[in-house]
């Protein structure tokens, strides 16, 4: 990993420790990163962030470079790591942004610890009722088995909008872990984290998300519009802060400045 993040491992309990990036000073931001996938290309992301006055901490998911914990668990469990992790960081009540499936993780995480957030970022999150089609173009995506020519069709289909180079994502999958997260989701009603405790909430989009169609922009925004913020970045689409990881950021500092989390006292980021 080229990154100027320092590297962590965490130990939570007996049977789960997690190794995590981290870097900056400031209020907490913890960075989650999409199905299947590691932090790795969080990174520049985060590294943005740092640079406006954030302190982040990406960690791995178990079974990933290094991320230990039983193979068997729900959102519930996931939730519970990273209000874990807020606590040996120190950073209670923290920012969580969530990539993805990674989404579904900081909303369950501010449903079961609401105490431990204090903001919520989406990032890339799919509609209510995201065209379930789009499934097997996942799986295809992290399928090894299939040719590089089919993976990278699925790639722009789903997570890179016109004009990006999906190449670096034909690599970086871990399929029995996407199966294994995808069981996890299934396991727990999504009404269940939908509302997501009762912090702020940036619902960063994509303008070229196929999970997040145009007529589905405003969903949450309709459903808490005293705490959903909506901004849509273009020449993004299901990849968003690894496609445009200075313009996300840019967008989490300035919904950050704003003052809408009274723990942040207003604060202006430097960026």
């Amino acid at each position: 990993m080229k990154t100027m993040l320092n590297t962590e491992t965490i130990i939570l309990n007996d049977n789960v420790r997690l190794v995590c990036y981290s870097g900056g000073h400031g209020p907490l931001v913890v960075v989650l990163p999409s199905i299947g996938r590691g932090v790795n290309e969080l990174c520049p992301f985060a590294e943005a962030l740092v640079g406006g006055g954030m302190r982040v901490i990406l960690p791995e998911p178990r079974g990933i470079a290094g991320s230990l914990g039983p193979s068997d668990f729900t959102l519930y469990d996931l939730a519970d790591d990273i209000a874990a992790v807020i606590d040996v960081a120190g950073g209670t009540p923290a920012i969580i942004a969530g990539h993805a499936f990674g989404n579904w993780v900081a909303r369950m995480t501010a449903t079961r610890h609401p105490q431990k957030v204090c903001g919520i970022v989406l990032l890339a999150a799919a509609a209510r009722n995201w065209p379930r089609s789009i499934a097997s173009d996942i799986e295809l995506c992290s399928n090894y088995q299939h040719s590089r020519e089919e993976r990278l069709a699925a790639l722009q289909r789903v997570f890179f909008a016109g004009g990006n180079d999906p190449q670096a994502w034909l690599d970086g999958w871990h399929g029995d872990l996407l199966a294994r997260q995808r069981d996890a989701a299934a396991k727990v009603a999504q009404s269940v984290w939908w509302t997501s405790g009762i912090a702020p909430i940036l619902d960063l989009q994509a303008a070229e998300d196929p999970l997040r169609p145009q007529e589905t922009a405003d969903e949450l925004f309709l459903e808490l519009p005293d705490r959903v913020t909506v901004k849509r970045i273009p020449g993004a689409s299901h990849a968003l802060p690894f496609e445009r990881p200075k313009e996300a950021a840019r967008a989490v500092l300035d919904w950050l400045s704003a003052g809408d989390i009274p723990e942040l006292g207003g604060r202006r980021s430097v960026l």
